[in-house]
């Protein structure tokens, strides 16, 4: 019995060693199996892909051929004779903004002080006259007119003679090497200073590069900025009504006020109307005629470069924002572009058309001509064409209206 025991024994062991060869294959074959199934999936997949990409440029090029826009010059296009969107009923398709009731923040609106500052300031600088007057010291920041002769080792060197013509300086800006400027700080009109610097290793001048260098100075006047005063006023202001400093003050105030205000209404105006439906033609002379000014824009970067040496644009979608970085990207950012300018235009009309307001053309071109002369007022009109221009004045005419409306 134990023999025989043994003998299953030995016989169960061979079995299971077969069963486990076989198991081992079954698994084998289905390996191969899977490995193949997904082997042609990947291959499927890629030749898909591929496939996708292939017929997805042929299909962005077919599409880009579709949607390309032609450029066109003339901002008349479209227009009626009276400036008008041609074909268009705007009264039909806008809603406007109740521009009748709009509450005006003052705060947003009314001059900063910072700004007004600045704005006399600048006057009062471009009136700046040299004065000799020898009691008038050199301060930082101060424009001075000097005289110099400069030399290394006693000999004069190349570009450190003023020759006598006289060089503006402005104190403090770095125009010249070391602390050439500061030392010239607390000195006067009429006197002659020795300066004393050390050139850069690094500078051009190969023959002063690294040394020592002694100017003699000759100041000859430092430029004055007048204060705001009535003389002042009565001497150099020619707006109406402006005779006094504080009516000069209130007058940039109202300046500033003025700007504030249209650009408040002119932005509530649009952001608050709403347009049902865009004109296609007119849509289609918007884009035509924004890729003009863009083409025009990248044309002078491109003479630029040139002159520079230099490339700073290479397309016209260079131009745009970051998210436009391709042609195609270009042409529709260009149709939401043209919606706006459309939409811009369209709701001009409609409130210069609901107001009832009126443009005396004749009086226009009249002024126009004074301005910039009949010849460039005919040249004016032969690139824009009339119906633009008029388009114009009928902008200016609604934010002129709306200013009256709500100006204190």
């Amino acid at each position: 019995m134990a023999k025989e025991k043994k003998t299953n024994t030995a016989e169960n062991a061979d079995i299971s060693k077969s069963k486990a060869k076989r198991e081992e294959r079954r698994k084998e074959v289905a390996r191969e199996r899977r490995q193949k199934r997904t082997t042609k999936i990947i291959t499927i997949t890629v030749v898909a892909v591929l496939a996708a990409i292939i017929l997805f440029a042929a299909g962005k090029s077919v599409f880009l051929a579709v949607i390309r826009t032609t450029s066109a010059e003339n901002p008349s296009v479209g227009l009626t004779a009276d400036g008008k969107i041609e074909n268009v009923n705007v009264k039909d398709i806008v809603t406007l903004a109740d521009y009748a009731n709009i509450s005006v923040p003052e705060e947003e609106v009314a001059a900063k002080t910072e700004e007004v500052e600045d704005s006399i300031k600048s006057t009062l600088e471009q009136h700046k006259e040299p004065s000799t007057d020898a009691s008038i010291a050199i301060a930082d920041g101060d424009e001075v007119n000097i005289d110099f002769v400069g030399t290394v080792d006693g000999v004069e060197f190349e570009g450190g003679n003023s020759n006598g013509e006289g060089y503006d300086l402005t104190i403090g800006s770095g125009s010249f090497v070391d602390d050439f400027e500061q030392q010239l700080i607390g000195h006067k009109p009429g006197e002659e200073v020795t300066v004393e610097v050390t050139f850069p290793a690094d500078y051009d001048g190969e023959d002063v590069a690294g040394k020592d260098a002694s100017f003699a100075v000759t100041i000859n006047s430092i430029n004055i900025t007048p204060e705001l005063t009535d003389e002042f006023v009565a001497e150099n202001i020619t707006e109406e009504g402006v005779t006094t400093a504080a009516e000069y003050r209130a007058f940039v105030e109202n300046n500033f006020y003025e700007q504030h205000l249209k650009e408040f209404l002119t932005n509530y105006i649009l952001e608050n109307s709403t347009v049902k439906s865009y004109p296609s033609q007119y849509l289609k002379t918007m884009r035509a005629l924004l890729k003009y000014n863009d083409e025009q824009m990248l044309a002078s970067y491109e003479q630029m470069s040139a002159y520079y040496g230099f490339s700073m644009y290479e397309n016209l979608w260079d131009l745009r924002d970051d998210n436009v970085s391709d042609e195609l990207s270009y042409e529709l950012e260009l149709r939401e572009r043209a919606k706006e300018e459309a939409k811009d235009a369209m709701v001009y009309q409609a409130l210069f058309e609901d107001a009832g307001l009126t443009i005396d053309m004749e009086a226009v071109y009249a002024e126009m001509t004074e301005q910039y002369g009949e010849e460039s007022v005919t040249q004016m009109k032969e690139t824009n064409g009339e119906g633009y221009i008029i388009q114009n004045e009928m902008r200016e005419a609604v934010i002129e209206h709306l200013t009256a409306l709500y100006k204190k």
